[in-house]
């Protein structure tokens, strides 16, 4: 009597490990996008804060809409590393919002919301 006995190594039990990784990719990716999310803020608001002081100041229209690209950049950036965390099911769906917000306030900044001499 002859078996063919396969070696094999000791896993987990299956929704344990998987589960632990799935929170740690969880925290990862929220912690990332966070961080990608403060400057895309920051440029955002420094773009609505550019107010001309008058109809000669051209200048503090032009600093708006140079603050408003980098926020439309950063927006794109994030919304990558979004779709990449949702891809692999660390994330859910609902973190698509963040980004679609920002870059829909940076697009109106430059638009409709443009400061005007």
């Amino acid at each position: 009597m002859s078996r063919s006995t396969r070696l094999s190594t000791p896993r987990a039990p299956a929704g344990r490990d998987s589960g632990v990784r799935a929170r740690i990719g969880s925290a990862v990716g929220g912690l990332i996008l966070t961080l990608g999310h403060l400057p895309t803020i920051y440029v955002t608001c420094i773009a609505y804060m550019a107010n001309p002081a008058g109809p000669w100041d051209s200048e503090t229209v032009f600093h708006s809409d140079i603050a408003s690209g980098p926020a439309l950049v950063l927006s794109g950036i994030t919304a990558l590393l979004t779709w990449l965390f949702v891809k692999v099911e660390w994330l859910r769906g609902r973190w698509y919002a963040v980004p679609a917000l920002l870059a829909a306030a940076a697009v109106l900044r430059l638009t409709p919301l443009a400061p005007g001499l």
